[in-house]
């Protein structure tokens, strides 16, 4: 009468052992469409709870499958699941000290020294913390307006959301615009980091732009632009400085915020963050990724109007990388090293030509993510992202 449910645990068991290396394997498969993209970016940012996940299928196999061959089986995909993961966990402390190494090369090894202590006492103490890992980051009250409309470009009303520390005052404005291959997406997005970077001492702005391919290049970085305009002209009733401004940026939205700071008429502007955004259009359409989960040629086609070899001029006039004549605002970079959507190489490249036309940034790679990585707020490749974005802009917005 006993011998179904040990039965049952025992192909449970076995499932639980294949299901765990499922999951895991995404922290090292790329994605070859864009169903399985969404494990291929979130694996390895949930890999401290898959490895608890493979550990307990490991013991459960130990325990519920009493015939030898099926345990060994479980066991070794079990084993599997636990080195893939293990390999993110044991690579994070190495990763931030190349991030931090990389911060005092870019910025100057004092470069902290000049930030308010009241900024710096609100920062991550830590590049990782495993308990935020499982909890989440604790997030503050923060003051949050929507549907703030701000231009109408051809009839399109373009909104903005602002978020706002909880005390009256007068706050670094951080302007932030969403990815999304220029065709999709919101200000709404991201709701997480925004919240943390008002409760951080800085006034949010996040942007709304028209859409590819019913509006094509420049019409995106139009709308940008007008934003800023909005920003600047009601900066005292949102509480923001407008002189002391950076954008900030998330694929798409990182290659319009580089390409709205590096025209030679823009606002000033202290400095950008790109998270994984395109800098070379030329370049990224003749070498797309592989394997391309996006059809990144459909997506600039759609973007620019046309293909590469039928608007060269407006793929060029639209890649960042081709503003790097002049002196420009300090930029962070940040690309994940199994990104297949941005590949790395091309913020690397960003970062030498930078670095040669005599302008400050800083290149942070992160060898487990993916695009998007920061998608799971609390995730490890987030976490270590954030404790070295919010250094940059207390070091690019302090008064010094």
């Amino acid at each position: 009468m006993f011998a179904e449910p040990k039965i049952f645990l025992s192909w449970l068991a076995l499932l639980l052992s294949f299901v765990s290396l499922f999951l895991s394997s995404w922290i090292i498969l790329p994605a070859p469409n864009m169903l399985l993209l969404k494990l291929g970016v979130g694996a390895p940012e949930i890999s401290p709870g898959l490895f608890l996940l493979n550990l307990f299928s490991l013991l459960l196999s130990f325990v519920c499958i009493h015939h030898y061959q099926l345990q060994r089986l479980a066991c070794i995909v079990s084993l599997i699941g636990l080195l893939t993961c293990g390999w993110v966990l044991v690579n994070i402390a190495p990763t931030q000290i190349q991030m931090a190494k990389a911060m005092k090369q870019g910025l100057g090894a004092d470069y902290l020294e000049g930030v308010p202590v009241q900024v710096s006492a609100k920062m991550q103490t830590h590049p990782f913390d495993l308990v935020n890992a499982f909890r989440g980051i604790p997030l503050a009250k923060t003051r949050h307006q929507t549907d703030i409309v701000f231009a109408t470009p051809a009839g399109v009303p373009l909104t903005m959301e602002v978020y706002q520390p909880q005390e009256v005052g007068k706050y670094p404005a951080v302007v932030v615009i969403y990815g999304g291959a220029w065709q999709r997406g919101n200000p709404s997005a991201d709701p997480e980091f925004n919240q943390y970077i008002a409760n951080q001492g800085y006034t949010v702005f996040a942007i709304d732009y028209r859409h590819a391919p019913q509006y094509r290049f420049p019409a995106q970085l139009d709308d940008v632009r007008t934003a800023l305009d909005f920003v600047r002209k009601h900066a005292a009733e949102y509480e923001a400085d407008p002189e002391r401004m950076v954008l900030f940026g998330r694929s798409a939205g990182a290659h319009l915020a580089m390409l709205a700071a590096y025209q030679p008429d823009a606002p000033p502007i202290r400095a950008v963050v790109s998270y994984y955004g395109p800098v070379n259009l030329p370049e990224g359409y003749k070498e797309p990724p592989r394997p391309d989960p996006i059809n990144v040629r459909a997506v600039l086609k759609a973007f620019i109007g046309g293909s590469l070899e039928e608007l060269p001029n407006q793929y060029q006039i639209a890649s960042p990388i081709a503003y790097l004549t002049r002196p420009l605002p300090p930029t962070l970079l940040v690309y994940g090293s199994r990104d297949h959507l941005v590949e790395a190489r091309f913020g690397r490249q960003m970062y030498k030509r930078l670095h040669q036309s005599g302008n400050t940034a800083v290149f942070l790679e992160i060898p487990w993510a993916e695009h998007a990585f920061d998608a799971v707020f609390s995730g490890v490749s987030n976490q270590l992202a954030l404790y070295h974005t919010e250094r940059f802009l207390a070091w690019a917005l302090s008064s010094h």
